[in-house]
């Protein structure tokens, strides 16, 4: 080897060394642009990883995709670390909104929400025009990926709906997903539930309707008369230390993003569901809960509800009072 090309080869090497360092440099919370955060910890590893949309460009396309940090403590953050590309042949290859990874069965199951090209119905009065949107779920035995399909590659919710924000729910054994049905098809937000096979690979039987946006008192809509629209996003499902199920999920109170509780009546996923007065978090949603490594439950959401890279992670400490759920503090 002549000592050019040794010298080249060394550039090469120090370049990839650079690089691989510069993607994993130590960042905050305040350095990651993100919108609807999830955090889950791996106990084991005794990692926090933190899930984020990521899409790629590919011959003039755009696909979607998810990146993850990865953190100890909840305040420093290594990565991003490249976990899923959408398959090039899935029904929807577009970007990824709302990624979820649950542990489930002693796999990793994402539950990611796929935009497409394809134009959706048409556009009610004084409504802009979307693109079909859906939630799909993906597998892998890792948290770090990479997540595959399973081998239907089409969507989860129904193909004739606006759909998003897909959830996991186990009761008595039985697997569901919680999703929204959205206020641009069906002007008063809806949150759905479907039963899943017990691998995850596909449903089981028709959706059923839990509530709509309209029927918590908080959530007071947008636009006005035949045009008023309200809004259902972010739906997390907790048990508190008394056995009450809630429910947090975000819509809007007086123009601004919010994050509100439903309670289930009978304690089961089947509702109904009463929702509370008033919200919990104001300027800021897409919430999920988790528990530390040592024990304290977390609130994160995205604040502020800013469109163009203001958006960050927030992490609150949460008080189970039994009947419902406090935020306390920031997370310190």
């Amino acid at each position: 080897m002549n000592m050019k090309r040794f010298l080249m080869i060394l550039l090469a090497v120090s370049f990839a060394a650079v690089g691989v360092y510069a993607q994993q440099k130590s960042l905050t919370l305040k350095d990651i642009n993100i919108r609807d955060p999830y955090i889950l910890p791996v106990e084991k590893e005794g990692v926090y990883y933190m899930y984020a949309s990521s899409p790629t460009r590919e011959n003039g396309k755009v696909y979607g995709g998810m990146v993850a940090y990865k953190s100890r403590d909840l305040k420093t953050w290594e990565g991003p670390v490249r976990v899923f590309d959408v398959p090039r042949d899935n029904w929807i290859t577009g970007t990824v909104w709302a990624p979820e990874v649950h542990k489930y069965k002693g796999k990793y199951y994402l539950f990611a929400t796929l935009n497409s090209d394809i134009r959706w119905k048409g556009p009610k009065k004084g409504h802009p025009a979307y693109n079909h949107r859906a939630t799909q779920v993906f597998w892998s035995k890792s948290p770090e990926g990479p997540f595959l399909p399973f081998e239907q590659k089409t969507p989860f919710t129904p193909l004739d709906e606006m759909a998003l924000d897909g959830t996991l729910w186990v009761e008595n054994g039985i697997p569901y997903m919680v999703y929204c049905h959205e206020w641009v098809e069906t002007m008063d937000g809806e949150m759905n539930l479907v039963q899943l096979k017990k691998d995850l690979s596909g449903t089981v039987g028709e959706p059923t309707r839990l509530f709509c946006a309209s029927a918590a008192k908080w959530s007071t809509g947008g636009g006005e008369g035949e045009n008023k629209t309200y809004v259902t996003d972010g739906c997390f499902l907790y048990r508190t230390k008394l056995g009450k199920l809630l429910m947090a999920w975000s819509s809007f109170m007086n123009g601004t993003y919010a994050v509100g509780i439903a309670e289930s009546m009978t304690g089961k996923i089947i509702g109904p569901w009463r929702q509370q007065d008033e919200p919990i978090f104001v300027n800021g949603g897409h919430s999920m809960i988790f528990r530390t490594f040592d024990g304290r439950l977390c609130l994160v959401l995205h604040s502020p509800n800013s469109p163009g890279g203001a958006e960050r992670a927030k992490i609150m400490e949460l008080e189970d009072l039994g009947h419902t759920l406090k935020v306390k503090s920031e997370y310190k």
